[in-house]
């Protein structure tokens, strides 16, 4: 026999605990469904992983600018592990948090598993069959990687690779100049490594107004970031010591170098999980 329920909630990323805390509050029976790790992308991927490493990192540039305050420090060293362990326990504490909230509703119950709909009004999880009649689906999302040429050939980093990184590259090379390639590419130069980024268009983050897209390249180049523009024909290629990004930009070398297999990031953006795919979010 089903369990029956009057909703079920698919997915525990923004959305989804605040739904399930307002249904159950309103007296309705929930069921809660998680496949993978409470809280979703924000909690475990993005926002709150991404933030506690730029924080470390702009610790690090604030204690490199020391002496324009009037203290003096010795160059600092970033310790790379430290500052993972850091980041993977905010997000352990974040999830579990999710986690014993939606454990804790008075009318809600847990399910950990993959759900598949197998009627109008259920689904299947590890086999158990969940009957309701609303059905809210939370679905997350994922990285979206180009079909670049070379990509398939060589290993590169996600955005959401890059959380569980075990050593700082000695070069990264973004591709992509939006909001993500740029946080990533900023915060790994404050950690001691080597940054390019390569942008398909004629600035970065196009979306904003030309004077702001002038202004992130300037201030990103004072720190050191090389930025390459009007990157037409990317192609990536394995080379003896990493790989090379092909650009054929205007200025400047045709390709740009990273220093090991691990050095390339495609920073460019996300796609939610709606076409069937059971990776994780």
């Amino acid at each position: 026999m089903p369990s029956s329920f009057d909703a079920l909630v698919i997915g525990t990323g923004q959305a989804g605990p605040a739904l399930a805390a307002r249904l159950s509050g309103a007296g309705m029976s929930v069921a809660v469904i998680e496949r993978a790790q409470f809280g979703g992308t924000c909690v475990n991927d993005g926002c709150t992983p991404t933030k506690a490493m730029v924080a470390s990192a702009y610790a690090a540039h604030l204690a490199r600018r020391a002496g324009e305050y009037g203290v003096r420090v010795s160059e600092p060293w970033v310790d790379f592990a430290a500052v993972m362990a850091r980041k993977d326990a905010i997000v352990a504490k974040s999830s579990g948090g999710v986690q014993k909230w939606m454990e804790g509703l008075k009318t809600g119950k847990v399910f950990r598993g993959h759900a598949r709909f197998s009627g109008p009004d259920r689904v299947q999880v590890n086999g158990e069959e969940l009957v309701a009649g609303k059905i809210f689906v939370n679905v997350g999302g994922r990285p979206l990687v180009p079909d670049m040429p070379g990509l398939k050939e060589i290993e590169y980093l996600t955005n959401q690779q890059m959380m569980t990184l075990k050593s700082l590259p000695e070069h990264l090379l973004v591709i992509g100049g939006s909001y993500i390639g740029l946080e990533f590419g900023q915060m790994m130069r404050r950690f001691g490594a080597r940054v390019t980024v390569i942008e398909m268009g004629p600035r970065l983050v196009a979306r904003e107004d030309e004077d702001v897209s002038a202004s992130l390249k300037a201030f990103l180049e004072a720190e050191g970031i090389e930025v390459r523009l009007g990157a037409k024909c990317l192609s990536v290629k394995k080379e003896p010591d990493g790989v090379s990004v092909g650009l054929d930009c205007h200025e400047g070398a045709p390709r740009a170098s990273g220093t090991h297999p691990s050095s390339s990031l495609w920073g460019a953006c996300r796609t939610p999980l709606t076409s069937g795919s059971t990776g994780p979010a």
